[in-house]
């Protein structure tokens, strides 16, 4: 019998009125006395008396009516115990991501876990973001912080939080690169980048999508120097040791932003989308899927 029908059979008991009823309940008249006939049908009696002018309960229809509010009344205690009993939830979740993308993302996330979910400590730990896939499929961690791949294992899931579009950096200070690109800027030509030092990741989607598109354009990467993690790629360009390709995201964490500047040319890169990744199997953990829903709420715009 559903909980619904007998929401409806409740109000018309006090109503009286299927037309009332119906505006109450969102319901059209027809609708309120299907789901009448459908209670009557199951229970293999008549509930209600009606006429064109009156409406009244039979005695099985009174009888019912007890019935009705304690399906009701333990309905939305159920309800409400299990609304509760995330607040109960209590436990340790790991989370994996390099430390900008942990940062910008976490900063909106762990308020709202700690107002619903606190007795949910997550255990955070920092590393080079490229790294994210492996940590969660060998178990290493709940879940991680990552650029969505563009082939995704299929036992990961996962969740949107925001984007942000790759741009090529190169440094302020003085030096011999920086008069090089300055010369090639006053000229308005893009470079010959086999003449220009590159730093790159060692892994990750931004070396992957700069180097394919240098390879389209039919072009050569000068590589100087290759690095762990966007961070690190960021303070070698600060000291004019190259240029390089990094996410939007981390040039605006950077406390080297200062001593580096963005240039137009390899633009159009596609952007990363950055979220959490974790096995499907393991989102039936309710200490996981807390998370999940937290980052899921703070990021309604993905």
């Amino acid at each position: 019998m559903e909980i619904r029908a007998c929401q409806v059979f409740l109000q018309l008991a006090q109503s009286m009125h299927f037309g009332h009823t119906a505006a109450i309940c969102n319901l059209s008249p027809s609708a309120v006395s299907r789901l009448v006939q459908r209670l009557e049908g199951e229970v293999g009696q008549v509930l209600v008396e009606r006429d064109n002018r009156h409406v009244s309960l039979t005695p099985a229809g009174r009888h019912f009516l007890e019935y009705a509010r304690k399906a009701v009344d333990d309905w939305q205690q159920l309800r409400g115990d299990l609304s509760a009993s995330r607040t109960r939830l209590s436990g340790e979740v790991s989370v994996f991501g390099s430390v900008t993308a942990s940062y910008s993302m976490l900063t909106q996330i762990l308020p709202a876990m700690r107002q619903s979910c606190p007795g949910i400590d997550i255990k955070l730990r920092t590393g080079d973001q490229a790294d994210g896939v492996e940590r969660v499929l060998e178990g290493s961690e709940d879940c991680a912080i990552i650029a969505l791949p563009d082939n995704l294992p299929k036992k990961l899931e996962f969740l949107p939080l925001q984007t942000t579009p790759l741009r090529l950096i190169g440094p302020k200070t003085p030096s011999a690169l920086s008069r090089q690109l300055d010369h090639y800027l006053v000229d308005e030509v893009e470079p010959q980048w086999s003449d220009i030092p590159m730093v790159l990741a060692e892994r990750g989607l931004a070396r992957e999508r700069l180097l394919q598109r240098l390879k389209d354009d039919n072009q050569q990467a000068c590589i100087y120097a290759q690095v762990a993690g966007h961070e690190a790629v960021v303070s070698m360009v600060s000291l004019g040791f190259g240029v390089a390709v990094v996410p939007e995201l981390v040039i605006q964490h950077s406390p080297k932003q200062e001593t580096i500047r963005v240039l137009p040319w390899l633009s159009g890169l596609t952007h990363f989308a950055l979220g959490l990744c974790a096995l499907e199997e393991r989102l039936k953990d309710p200490l996981l899927q807390a998370l999940w829903g937290c980052a899921a709420q703070t990021h309604p715009q993905q």
